[in-house]
């Protein structure tokens, strides 16, 4: 079969022969979105014979679907990449979506190319080599070796992620938003300005303009052999009784590095009055949305508000914030230390479930370090018996460690700080009330902690503790 019918396979058919299986099969991933809600229908955007499927061997057929659900508007895209097979081999089962029963598959089996090493390693080919196939574009950076192995990475919640060869990791995004994905558009800045602190990305496809305007739909990036990533590391340490202050020290200044290299390269604003009273305004109704998901909040909300209104506050009296391009999501999962010792921050794709235009936003750089505040006063406060000071002093060397390499104490904008620290805190307390209730306590330490009454909370740049 030619490339150009390749792309064109029956489109009008192959989607409803299809939309059975999937209407079962899209719900149980772990990386699909929405759950909870009937599946109504599918939109096809784009089909792509990657390996013909009429071939003796196995086709390899990327898709990328719309699913349409109540409250949805349009849906939400999803990149699926099928194999198909007339009779699947014993050790592919458990990869199996389906038999087809109708349409140009008709008599097929379906199923999670992924899982299948000879579609992964063709995957890795179509990389290897630049170029469109229909309406998919790869490009690379260097050469790659030939003949990686893969496996998949059983890891990922939001993406699927493949290792080939211990070489590198192929990071596939599930959920497709429109425009690119700061998990590419970020590590390349930072390739740019030389900053090592982020693996460079060494390929990545996406879809043509016109098909999915212009969407990252996976990015290949050097595989950090041997690296431990920051919450367990963490972990050890309070099972072993020791501090983790050196490693935290570290890791701030590997935070500053990437804030600082991010700034000079990409474009940085500051926050006026109006910007900064809808930041609190919107952090204020998450508070509201989750106390009535969470009445267990509800004692809290005064003490929690504040946090919000004493940026409001600041920013009526004139006190601006800079704002750029930060991690977005950053934990101690995020950060990987590796045999040598140096940190390396990873996923820079922020918040899945946010719109990526809003992902894409400026925004202060205390954000990102109240990310990792939040995740050492986590992993305190998840051990038995919790260790609050063991998460004070490894949050005390972490600032102090960004402001060595930065020049700028994150403890220095405390109001925004703490308004950053309590809106995660609130996020915290709705997701494990919804997906691990027996964690509930750690998150609502930090919220009683939060909402205490403090002095001073309107000053806009109090003198920083000493670690």
């Amino acid at each position: 079969m030619s490339e150009t019918a390749s792309t064109a396979r029956a489109p009008v058919a192959l989607l409803p022969s299809l939309a059975p299986l999937l209407r079962t099969w899209l719900p149980r991933r772990r990386w699909f979105a929405g759950k909870g809600r009937p599946v109504t229908g599918f939109a096809l955007v784009s089909s792509t014979e990657l390996l013909p499927v009429d071939s003796a061997g196995p086709g390899l057929l990327h898709l990328l679907v719309r699913v349409q659900q109540p409250g949805l508007t349009d849906g939400d895209c999803y990149q699926l990449l099928l194999g198909v097979r007339e009779a699947l081999p014993p050790q592919l089962a458990p990869a199996l979506i389906g038999h087809v029963t109708d349409g140009p598959l008709a008599g097929r089996a379906v199923y999670e190319a992924l899982d299948d090493p000879r579609l992964a390693s063709l995957l890795m080919e179509r990389l290897r080599t630049p170029g469109a196939i229909g309406p998919l574009d790869f490009h690379r950076t260097v050469r790659i070796p030939e003949g990686l192995s893969p496996r998949v990475l059983d890891a990922e919640q939001s993406n699927t992620s493949l290792v080939y060869g211990d070489a590198y990791i192929l990071k596939i995004f599930r959920r497709i938003h429109t425009g690119a994905n700061p998990d590419l558009e970020l590590p390349l800045a930072l390739a740019r300005a030389g900053c090592t602190r982020v693996p460079a990305p060494v390929a990545w496809y996406e879809a043509a303009a016109g098909q999915a305007d212009g969407s990252t739909l996976g990015v290949l990036q050097p595989f950090l052999r041997g690296s431990q990533d920051g919450w367990q590391l963490a972990l050890d340490a309070l099972s072993a009784g020791r501090d983790f202050l050196p490693e935290a020290h570290a890791l701030g200044r590997a935070t500053a590095e990437v804030h600082t290299a991010l700034a000079a390269t990409l474009p940085t604003v500051t926050l006026d009055r109006r910007q900064a009273q809808h930041l609190a305004v919107a952090m204020s109704r998450r508070l509201d949305t989750a106390t009535q998901a969470v009445p267990a909040l509800m004692p809290y909300v005064p003490g929690l508000r504040a946090a919000f209104e004493a940026v409001a506050a600041l920013a009526e009296e004139g006190t601006t914030w800079r704002a750029q391009r930060v991690h977005g999501d950053l934990h101690l999962g995020q950060a990987l230390r590796t045999p040598g010792g140096d940190w390396t921050l990873i996923d820079f794709e922020g918040e899945p479930t946010k719109p990526l235009a809003e992902r894409r936003h400026p925004q202060p750089p205390v954000r990102d370090v109240a990310g990792i505040l939040r995740s050492f006063d986590y992993a305190a406060h998840s051990c038995r018996p919790a260790a609050p000071q063991w998460a004070e002093r490894c949050r005390a060397a972490y600032c102090a460690g960004y402001a060595e390499a930065s020049g700028r104490d994150p403890r220095a904008e405390q109001a925004l700080l703490r308004a950053y620290e309590t809106d995660k805190a609130v996020y915290e307390v709705v997701y494990e009330a919804r997906h691990r209730p027996d964690w509930l306590p750690v998150p609502m330490a930090a919220v009683r902690r939060l909402a205490a009454p403090r002095t001073g909370t309107r000053a806009a740049h109090p003198t920083p503790p000493t670690p």
